[in-house]
Parts: C-alpha cells; structure tokens; sequence
C-alpha cells in the first residue's frame, strides 16, 4: 500500500505556483498519452479531459449529460419535464464546460473553444425547452450572452490564419452572426433598446472594426446583402445572394 507521502501534491503546488493577476493553464500528456487540461487554482489544479464530459464520465454510457437527456426525452421531446435532480446534475456540467471553455480561449485552441461553448449553448437551450421553473432556467439564461461572447470572439479568432487569404473576411462574417444572435438574445426579452449598451456587444463591434482597419477589410459580401436589403435594392441582392453561392460552393 503506498504511502500518504506519496499522495500529496506538494511538489507539483510548489513547482506552479499560483498566480491572482493570470490564468495558468497547461495542455499535457496523460499517462496513457490521452491529452488532458491543467488549471492552476487558488489552492490546487483542476485536471479537465479534453474529449466528452471535462470530468472523463458518460452518464449512463453517453459523452456528456446533455445526450443522456436528449436520449431520455426521446419521441416525446414536448411533454418531457426536467426533474430535481436532472437540474443539478445539468448545473454540474454547465460549470465543467465553463472551465474548460476558458482554458481552450486561454490555450488559444479557438476551435476547441466554439465546440464547447456550443454544446453550452445547446444545454440553454435543452432547459428553457424542458424546465418548469423559470427562476433555475434564468439562473442560467443570464449568462448566454456572456457564452455567446466567448463563441463569437472564439470563432473569428480562428480564422486569422495568414493560410488563408479571406480569413480577415470570414472572421468579420463570425462577429455580425454573434452580433445577430445578441440581437435575437435581447429581442426574447424585450430589451432591444438595451443592447447598443451592452459591454459586449460593444467589445465585439471593437474587434470587428479593428480586423476591418488593420486587414483593410471593406463591406462584405454579407454585409452589402443587408445593406440592399435594407435599401430595397433587390436586384442588387439577388446578384450578391448568387455570388455567395458560388463561393460556397468553391468551400465546399
């Protein structure tokens, strides 16, 4: 049996000590050469799996709680109801998602990132379906914008690859779609005359406009789409409408 100095972590604390003012996280080799995620804590280190549940479990078999849930409403979706227990086991992989999300956006693993802040996102979306209480649902609800921030910050960063020639584009079409969905955030609410306050839906528009100056980025595509929209210039928004067909088709 081994021995109680065996187990303590001493040497590690002491090797990576903490630091207040800057998050300190690591992506490593496990034993069996699986990757895992270190988070210097206050205290201690949490150790996060980079694949299925951050906690390395499958609820009933499944990678993560969300699919466990999705497979037990099953065919009757509509009059499945979220029980006690059901709600604090979801709260546990909300915050495990969260911290793994931070780490990906800290690690700079931007991709990683905008996957976890969608299974985030669709376990929102999974309780304001299937829960009765409104209170616990908004005890949640209150941080979709701060996810969706994360989301859309994450997936315009990802594509400022110097590889790719319209990856400055690409990412300004991310941050109107993440703006798009604040809208529709704030619309649910009845709070649209809100949201040109919002700090971050102002920090997205900041790092829109600097991607804009910085890679001399004018209109896009999807922007003058909008704007003919706007303008009642349908002719003209057929036209940009075929464009980006093509261009979608070259993607693909």
């Amino acid at each position: 049996m081994p021995s109680d100095k065996n187990k303590n972590i001493d040497r590690l604390l002491n090797e990576w000590p903490f630091d207040p003012d800057n998050l300190a996280v690591r992506l490593i080799d496990g034993r069996d050469n699986r990757e895992i995620i270190q988070m210097r804590i206050d205290m201690g280190v949490l150790q996060l799996e980079t694949e299925g549940r951050p906690d390395g479990s499958s609820p009933s078999g499944h990678p993560t709680y969300l699919d466990y849930l999705i497979s037990l409403s099953g065919t009757d979706s509509e009059e499945f109801e979220l029980d006690e227990d059901q709600c604090s086991e979801i709260d546990r992989e909300f915050v495990q998602f969260y911290h793994r999300r931070v780490c990906w956006l800290t690690l700079r693993e931007f991709d990683r990132a905008v996957r976890d802040a969608d299974h985030t996102l669709a376990l929102m979306d999974f309780c304001m379906d299937h829960s009765t209480d409104d209170q616990w649902t908004m005890s949640h609800e209150q941080y979709r914008p701060f996810v969706l921030f994360h989301r859309t910050q994450a997936a315009a960063l990802s594509e400022l690859d110097e590889t790719v020639s319209d990856g400055p584009t690409r990412a300004i079409h991310h941050i109107n779609e993440g703006l798009s969905r604040f809208r529709e955030f704030f619309s649910r609410y009845d709070a649209e005359d809100q949201i040109d306050e919002d700090e971050l839906v102002q920090r997205l528009v900041e790092l829109r406009e600097s991607l804009r100056e910085q890679f001399e980025v004018g209109r896009t595509l999807h922007e003058q789409l909008t704007d003919a929209i706007d303008t009642e210039e349908y002719e003209l928004a057929a036209k940009i409408r075929d464009e980006l067909a093509k261009r979608s088709k070259k993607q693909h």
